[in-house]
């Protein structure tokens, strides 16, 4: 088995967040890899990555930094491969992650998620990966279908909520 999709994280500490993707992942059956790399501390690794990636099978790359938020800009403009950046929260709320990766020169695109948003990343990636796969498309269609369905729940949980007398139900 070989991953499909890349997950890159600069370092470890972003990992709480990052593997909300990897689940999304191993719950659609997608093989996927992680790895930490920094584009200010390990500039060559992260070089060799972006232009072995595709040589190696990978389809889309989900890059998560924070701070600075080189990262998923550094991967785009060194391969052709699609790249997602997932902002992490750190300091001023992430929005310094988030404009780092959004604001990106022209022909180095990357697909930016909210602050956080790694579960949407791997939605995405997996919404790629379907263009090309029937049984990805039914395991994404799958999965959007059940969405309404939380909403449902919730409220049906808000109705049987009682003790407010001008709450009009």
């Amino acid at each position: 088995m070989n991953p499909q999709v890349s997950i890159i994280m600069g370092s470890t500490s972003d990992l709480p967040v990052m593997e909300k993707a990897m689940k999304f992942l191993e719950e659609m059956e997608i093989p996927f890899e992680v790895n930490a790399l920094s584009a200010h501390r390990t500039p060559e690794a992260v070089e060799r990555f972006a232009k072995e990636a595709s040589a190696r099978g990978i389809r889309v790359i989900i890059a998560g930094a924070g701070m600075a938020a080189a990262l998923p800009g550094v991967i785009a403009a060194q391969t052709t491969l699609p790249v997602i950046g997932v902002p992490i929260k750190g300091m001023l709320d992430g929005l310094d992650a988030l404009l780092s990766i959004v604001q990106m020169p022209p022909g180095i695109p990357v697909a930016t998620m909210g602050v956080n948003g790694a579960q949407n990343a791997a939605v995405l990636a997996t919404e790629m990966l379907a263009l090309a796969d029937a049984a990805i498309a039914q395991r994404v269609a799958e999965y959007k279908s059940t969405l309404g369905k939380k909403i449902e729940k919730a409220n049906s949980d808000l109705a049987a909520i009682e003790g407010y007398k001008y709450w009009v139900k």
